[in-house]
């Protein structure tokens, strides 16, 4: 069937009520168990109108019988998917940025669901893009999505980076390599970010290269860094330590468990010329804050001014987020006990299944058993190039907070 059929052509999927509920409220993905009908013998990845039991039309998507997610809807009204539908789409996406990232030449250009296109993401470092696909029907629109993306953004380089574990559940193996363009290194491509520069490894680093979410909270945090003692836990690239050098921060130690980074960080902040303000340190954070907030230890070192905790998720199903929560409560009661009165504890949490009330929670209760009062200052999410949709909640997944520690009688 070809992608560009009429309604009357395509495929038709019927959705039980309660679950087309759901998708007529915005959210994308059908899931087998919403199933009530659907024809035999349907091609993976074959274009299918979806339907409810009234047989009003819900969208168009492709469609995955390997996938839990049967069909994520691309669209909702009949249309080909196409070149011409994938530039209109990244097209709306960058306008999106320009909008609320006036001036960065580094950001997520397409967010998946939050920009209509399920199962894609790309990413800008300068004049190179960086794309992960996570859906079959995707996938085998590869080709149309890399012609727009030239046409739309004209980079240098097009480079895919789809080595997620999404990628098994829709039966596609991963997939990296140059796609279009060319680039001599993408070991380390300097970019900026907020006016710093940054290295990024586009063929090993994290993600597509770097967390972009985090763009905005940088220089957010950054304010409350002058003339203070920072401690940046799970630094990366230094993005937070580096922010608060240049924001005035009297010293600033970055803590990392991968050496690669740690070597990396350091780079960038000799780039920037604040490696005179700036250390890091290869080391287990958990570990490192447990050996410091030891009572002897504490007594002969000064307190941090400024805590920055961004660590990776620490769930990745909501079975574990008990787990999750005791690891959160354990990490913010040591760093609590490192934190100078008065002094700014700005923490992060990336789980989607933890949200930002739990998450506030395991911080007070962190506090309870340090014997600290909290005063909240400051709240955060993720940066605007990661929007976030509410009728689809996996879209929001970043939350964060500043606390101060209230000074005795303060």
């Amino acid at each position: 069937m070809s992608p560009a059929a009429s309604d009357s052509m395509l495929p038709v999927v019927t959705i039980r009520a309660r679950d087309a509920r759901r998708v007529a409220a915005g959210h994308p993905w059908v899931f087998d168990g919403a199933l009530e009908s659907a024809p035999s013998g349907l091609v993976d990845g074959a274009i299918v109108a979806v339907e409810d039991p009234s047989h009003r039309l819900l969208g168009i998507g492709p469609y995955n019988g390997k996938s839990r997610i049967r069909v994520r809807l691309l669209a909702r009204q009949s249309v080909a998917i196409d070149v011409d539908f994938f530039e209109r789409r990244i097209r709306s996406a960058l306008a999106v940025r320009e909008r609320h990232l006036p001036g960065a030449s580094s950001y997520r250009v397409v967010n998946s669901e939050s920009d209509g296109l399920s199962g894609l993401v790309v990413d800008r470092y300068e004049d190179v893009l960086v794309l992960q696909i996570a859906s079959l029907g995707l996938e085998q629109r590869k080709a149309a999505i890399v012609e727009a993306l030239a046409r739309v953004c004209k980079p240098r380089a097009i480079l895919e980076r789809s080595e997620g574990a999404s990628r098994r559940f829709e039966g596609l193996e991963p997939a990296s390599g140059l796609l279009a363009g060319s680039l001599e290194s993408p070991r380390a491509l300097p970019i900026r970010l907020n006016g710093l520069q940054f290295e990024v490894d586009l063929e090993a680093g994290h993600k597509t290269g770097l967390y972009l979410d985090q763009q905005a909270n940088y220089e957010a945090v950054a304010r409350f860094a002058r003339g203070a003692r920072v401690l940046d836990c799970f630094s990366f690239l230094g993005g937070f330590g580096l922010h608060a050098a240049r924001a005035g921060a009297a010293h600033v130690r970055m803590l990392d468990q991968s050496a690669e980074a740690v070597a990396a960080s350091l780079r960038n902040a000799a780039a920037n010329g604040l490696d005179g303000r700036c250390e890091a340190e290869v080391a287990n954070v958990f570990d490192w804050l447990k050996a410091k907030s030891r009572a002897e230890v504490r007594e002969r070192e000064a307190p941090w001014d400024l805590i920055v905790l961004d660590p990776p998720s620490f769930t990745r199903s909501r079975s574990s987020v008990p787990d999750a929560l005791r690891g959160y409560k354990e990490i913010h009661l040591r760093a609590l006990r490192l934190l100078a009165p008065g002094g700014v504890l700005a923490t992060f949490c990336c789980s989607h299944h933890v949200d930002a009330q739990a998450f506030q929670s395991a911080i007070q209760a962190a506090a309870f058993d340090a014997r600290v009062v909290l005063r909240r200052v400051a709240c955060y999410s993720q940066s605007p190039d990661h929007p976030v949709v509410p009728s689809i909640p996996e879209t929001e997944y970043l939350k964060g907070f500043a606390f101060e520690k209230v000074e005795e009688g303060g």
